[in-house]
């Protein structure tokens, strides 16, 4: 598929919609090449952490919709990073201008190098069009898409996966209880009751 190529699944509101973004999810960016590789940088450390916190729920046993949030998140983020680090070493350069197809391990080299790809989205679902009333603050007459966003299966995961956080935070967040310590005994407690000599 070239740059903005699409075919209608369902109607007009079910799409598939080649679009390729800098690698945030539903297609926001960081400007400059700079900021692509901060992007990418920052997504493999903050894998990272959330590895080694997945590994302490994991071993504390945790609940397994902790398990499954975590996870979620982790594998979006992983899925973005692979095509942020090999998709623009892999094809060369697509575009919708002259409907040109990127070509897979072209003889000059990928467009981009290694963390400075694109990330590609294909999921487009404008179920709702129309216009925000006058009145309405910012955006009053404009047009408004729902759901505008053109986004893939790892923004859908790290999706679910906050949502899930967000729904079951007690379960995230939640305080530990403290078992209560047993209440010191008294000294008539501990020791038992002295027995009384008989008197002669």
């Amino acid at each position: 598929m070239y740059i903005g190529q699409e075919y209608h699944l369902a109607g007009h509101w079910a799409i598939i919609h080649f679009v390729e973004n800098e690698g945030m999810a539903f297609g926001m960016s960081l400007p400059g090449g700079y900021g692509k590789l901060a992007l990418s940088l920052f997504r493999i450390l903050a894998v990272g952490g959330l590895c080694y916190i997945l590994f302490n729920v994991i071993r504390k046993k945790q609940e397994n919709i902790v398990i499954i949030a975590i996870s979620l998140i982790i594998a979006g983020a992983v899925g973005n990073i692979i095509d942020s680090a090999f998709y623009g070493m892999l094809f060369g350069e697509s575009n919708q201008y002259d409907a040109n197809i990127a070509q897979f391990m072209p003889s000059g080299g990928g467009y981009a190098g290694f963390l400075h790809g694109k990330v590609v989205d294909m999921f487009y679902f404008p179920i709702m069009e129309g216009h925000f009333p006058a009145w309405f603050p910012l955006w009053g007459g404009e047009e408004f898409i729902f759901f505008r966003p053109v986004f893939n299966l790892a923004d859908s995961s790290i999706t679910i996966g906050v949502i899930i956080v967000i729904l079951f935070q007690k379960k995230f967040f939640g305080t530990e209880k403290k078992e209560q310590a047993p209440l010191a005994k008294t000294e008539s407690e501990i020791q038992p009751p002295s027995q009384s000599t008989p008197v002669a």
